[in-house]
């Protein structure tokens, strides 16, 4: 099935299509046919990626820079990533999370986690459904999700909120699009490590309880396998899946949430951690 057909012919754009598993699975589409536009905040890290990706496939990747969190500049962005062929896929990729005592989040603190993670998959979905609605095209939103969805997560409050706000979305569109030829889905990734979510969800003092240790399967997942799941989801041969979140974890979500090692830490241990945060915007 996955082929240098499966997505031949369409246009995906992935946000936060730089880094992680965005990049990962834009190799893949890209292998599998497609025209790739990345977008994110940082414009080197989106040219080198570009740049890498196109080496490695010999497929075309357009890089924009886009804020999410901004209405505007999605807009904007939409503009240019519709310009001379129209998108087919949007991937909502781009999001935020870091581990924190709720009660001591501050307003701003939480608006770091919801504004790219919630508020930017809404702004985007909306920005790409009401072009294909206007044109009478057909289109899919992937977006990606955690299992939080499934248990909640203690200290990662925002983000067990934004992601599970992202799901209704998903499944509320999928019934109003639907007969407009828009179809939605989203995947809920288990431990699938990259750089940014360890530095973030791995802190010092994080380190005895691994998540390969809490898993049925015993190891985290790869990127491939991600990337797989998700070529087929906004693939033609997907195309009765509709309003679906897939879980793709080992099954660990059966066991634990994640996060209840976090629930022996020391108030010390807590003073340290957030005093080793680095200032949010």
């Amino acid at each position: 099935m996955f082929d240098n057909e499966l997505l031949r012919g369409k246009r995906v754009l992935i946000t936060g299509g730089g880094t992680g598993l965005g990049a990962a699975m834009g190799r893949r589409f890209l292998m599998s046919g497609a025209e790739l536009v990345i977008c994110g905040r940082r414009e080197e890290v989106l040219r080198e990626t570009a740049q890498r990706l196109a080496a490695e496939t010999g497929g075309k990747v357009t890089a924009l820079r886009c804020d999410v969190r901004d209405a505007g500049d999605v807009d904007a962005m939409m503009d240019r990533a519709f310009e001379g062929a129209p998108l087919d896929v949007l991937v909502n990729n781009a999001a935020a999370t870091f581990i924190a005592q709720t009660e001591h989040l501050s307003a701003r603190a939480a608006d770091a986690i919801l504004a790219p993670t919630l508020h930017g998959a809404l702004y985007c979905t909306m920005a790409a459904g009401k072009r294909w609605i206007a044109s009478g095209r057909k289109g899919v939103v992937l977006s990606i999700l955690s299992t939080s969805t499934i248990t909640g997560r203690a200290f990662t409050v925002p983000s067990a909120i934004a992601k599970s706000g992202v799901l209704a979305m998903t499944k509320s569109l999928a019934v109003e699009w639907g007969s407009k030829g828009v179809r939605l889905v989203a995947i809920a990734p288990g431990p699938f490590p990259t750089p940014g979510a360890s530095e973030n969800l791995r802190p010092e003092g994080r380190a005895a309880i691994l998540p390969e240790d809490l898993n049925p399967l015993g190891r985290v997942g790869r990127h491939e396998e991600l990337a797989d799941l998700a070529s087929f989801l906004i693939s033609d041969r997907a195309g009765y899946i509709n309003g679906e979140m897939v879980t793709i974890d080992g099954g660990a979500h059966l066991r634990t949430s994640g996060a209840e090692d976090l629930l022996g830490w020391s108030e010390e241990q807590w003073e340290r951690h957030r005093a080793s945060l680095k200032p949010r915007s």
